[in-house]
């Protein structure tokens, strides 16, 4: 994966955006245990969270309170993004920490230059400074629940999205505003976006309705639906109120083994489409 025209040699990290404009359908908790996943098999990973709600950092074990530059101040131009980044204590996998700044990012980033670029143009000064892109092969970015400046921002850095989808009856209405939303995106800013995959999250084996949305997205989507789902598990729930991934809360529940499976098909994937 080379841009010769902007990184020379240098390999960018391949960068997946987190996307639903629903809020509660597992965006955060799909970026830190993808994100652990991953690191877990070897892969160096860095968590981008553009949510002003934070849970991505705090999940991470990242207190609020030490952080004295987020992903707002590099939005700004206050901060490089590798000034920001935040260790997590998970080997591998590192953060950067999201603040209620974000709140007023929007309103602050209309009169910018390249206001839809800045989160590419931060990642891009990363990897092309002196200091490297850190090794990372991945960057996740936690989207906010909402199709705004920060999201587009994702989207237009991104090179897929990762689409989390709650089992629930309207799910179906909501991913096809995201994919008119990623289409115009593509068609305006980032023609190389595309949709990697589409996770289905909270999924209850005991509910009807869980396998009825699973057809209906699949009879849509195909292949683009990941086979792996995410279960409904209290395990998941409780994690991060510990500040932990549930990999590390408890690596024997389902939800736990199930984003080890969906770490492996992402990689599996991303291998096929470099074959290609």
């Amino acid at each position: 994966m080379l841009d010769a025209a902007m990184e020379g040699e240098v390999r960018m990290p391949r960068i997946l955006a987190i996307a639903n404009q629903k809020g509660g359908v597992g965006k955060t908790t799909t970026a830190i245990n993808l994100g652990t996943a991953l690191a877990a098999v070897g892969e160096r990973v860095l968590v981008v969270d553009l949510d002003p709600q934070g849970n991505a950092t705090t999940g991470l074990g990242v207190e609020r309170d030490t952080v004295r530059a987020s992903t707002y101040d590099m939005l700004i131009g206050e901060a490089r993004l590798a000034d920001i980044i935040a260790e997590t204590g998970i080997p591998g996998l590192d953060c950067a920490p999201s603040t209620m700044d974000l709140l007023g990012a929007e309103l602050e980033l209309a009169d910018f230059d390249r206001k839809t670029y800045r989160l590419k143009d931060a990642v891009r000064a990363m990897v092309g400074g002196a200091d490297g892109s850190g090794g990372y092969s991945y960057i996740l970015v936690d989207c906010p629940p909402s199709l705004n400046l920060l999201t587009i921002n994702a989207l237009a850095a991104a090179d897929a999205v990762l689409v989390p989808l709650q089992c629930e009856y309207f799910a179906l209405e909501g991913l096809s505003q995201l994919l008119r939303t990623v289409e115009r995106v593509r068609n305006s800013l980032n023609p190389k976006l595309m949709i990697q995959g589409v996770v289905l999250t909270m999924y209850d084996r005991r509910n009807s309705l869980s396998d009825q949305v699973a057809q209906d997205v699949r009879s849509v989507l195909g292949d683009k639906v990941y086979q792996t789902v995410i279960p409904r598990n209290v395990r998941v729930s409780e994690a991060p109120s510990h500040g932990k991934p549930v990999l590390l809360y408890d690596s024997s529940c389902a939800g736990s083994q199930a984003y080890i499976r969906l770490a492996s098909e992402i990689i599996r994937r991303e291998h096929d489409l470099r074959a290609a």
